[in-house]
């Protein structure tokens, strides 16, 4: 046992480095994100000075969230060829570009230009993709938990900058907040670059259990049909995952509470999600992807749809709180799938377009929650209509866990190997 355990750590490309580059992502990450948490409690505020229905603000979510998805697929194409360092340095510029021309924005055509642009296409859209594949790179033993903390930069940011936004547009307007947080994003973000800048290590060990787990889960069907899958799946698990996510804060103002309070709970439900990408980072590291996907999108279909019944302030607060610790370590674990569904030339491209349509289903789902709000003055269907869209994540998961259930018994073993391996 103790020779095997030194072989595994001798193929392993796994170091110091690497947990500096995850740290620095982390950091990085939760400054981009902060900027979708800041609209979502704008949401209101911009509404009303606009005079506007609740579904144009909702817009200017979705088109950062869609940019963001977008620029994704371009600037992982891009770190490819050329490394990281040049889009780490145009983000944080571009970002804060968006937030600072955002602030001036005198109608909705100039604040969905500066949202869906530089916000999202060119700002946030260095932040998921790009950090999350180059996460992968680092890591073959402990790929899992590696790529669960970096992603955990958007309940981060969650969890700490809600709060913050909702008083300073109490006490100095949206307008203010988002000119100084284009400041402050700039500032934090621009130093990480001397991080992220270092290549990743070359991955040349064939006998990792990484790969037999990759190797063992290929089923019979082709690349393009699990691809659709995926996509299918990861929009129907984001537009249900959406729907609390922005709206808590307006759903908490309706029901009479104060602004404050939806903030907090939504801080609240964004720091469980942290915890709930660690753990769940760790058992995608020893069930595999799928599983985790499956089991995370259950439970946030439960969840979801207490949302639509539940209406105290205790109760709220412990849903989401729940909430958090449910749907935090989901997409995280779709990068562990799709190292698991393709080989490793094919993972970066193909994460790229799942996490596009990642992007695409959290601003369908934002958009389509404050739409059925305006129709019908009911969030708890908006609520039931994510429910719907989780279950057919649930059923696209169950297909393509149903392609590999022939080689079930070897990524089992695999993944028993890998956790013995790095006990």
């Amino acid at each position: 046992m103790t020779a095997k355990h030194e072989d595994s750590n001798l193929d392993s490309v796994e170091s110091r480095l690497g947990w500096l580059v995850v740290i620095a992502s982390v950091i990085y990450g939760s400054m981009a994100f902060g900027s979708s948490h800041l609209i979502v409690v704008s949401l209101k505020p911009i509404a009303s000075e606009f005079d506007w229905p609740r579904w144009i603000p909702s817009l200017a979510y979705s088109s950062i969230v869609f940019g963001s998805g977008l620029g994704g697929i371009l600037m992982a194409t891009i770190a490819d060829r050329f490394g990281l360092k040049w889009i780490m340095i145009s983000g944080p510029i571009c970002m804060a570009l968006g937030l600072i021309s955002a602030s001036y924005a005198n109608g909705a055509v100039s604040l969905l230009i500066s949202c869906a642009i530089f916000i999202g296409f060119l700002g946030t859209g260095t932040a998921f993709t790009p950090l999350m594949s180059n996460a992968t790179r680092w890591f073959d033993r402990r790929r899992g938990i590696a790529v669960a903390i970096v992603a955990s930069g958007q309940s981060v940011s969650g969890a700490i900058f809600p709060r913050f936004f909702s008083q300073g547009i109490e006490s100095e307007g949206w307008r203010d907040t988002w000119f100084w947080y284009g400041w402050l994003g700039l500032l934090i973000m621009m130093p990480m670059v001397l991080v992220l800048k270092n290549p990743p290590p070359i991955q040349t060990s064939s006998g990792s259990a990484a790969k037999q787990h990759q190797q063992s889960t290929d089923g019979r069907w082709s690349k393009g049909v699990k691809l659709s899958l995926l996509c299918i799946a990861i929009v129907g698990c984001c537009v249900a995952m959406a729907m609390p996510m922005v709206h808590i804060v307006a759903y908490c103002s309706d029901l009479g509470f104060a602004a404050v309070r939806g903030a907090e709970m939504l801080s609240l439900l964004l720091a469980c999600a942290f915890v709930s990408r660690l753990a769940f980072g760790v058992l995608s590291d020893r069930v595999g992807g799928l599983w985790t996907i499956f089991i995370g999108a259950g439970l946030q279909a439960m969840a979801l749809a207490a949302y639509a019944v539940i209406d105290s302030l205790s109760g709220l607060y412990a849903l989401s709180a729940i909430y958090g610790l449910v749907f935090g370590g989901i997409v995280p674990a779709y990068a562990v799938a799709i190292r698991e569904q393709f080989p490793a030339a094919d993972a970066g491209l193909k994460m790229g377009i799942v996490f596009f349509f990642g992007t695409v289903g959290m601003a369908a789902g934002g958009g389509l929650g404050g739409l059925i709000f305006d129709l019908t003055q009911l969030y708890p269907l908006a609520f039931l209509v994510g429910v719907i869209f989780n279950i057919v994540n649930l059923i696209a998961i169950t297909a393509l866990l149903w392609n590999g259930r022939e080689r079930a018994p070897q990524a089992t073993t695999a993944c028993v190997e890998s956790a013995q391996s790095s006990a």
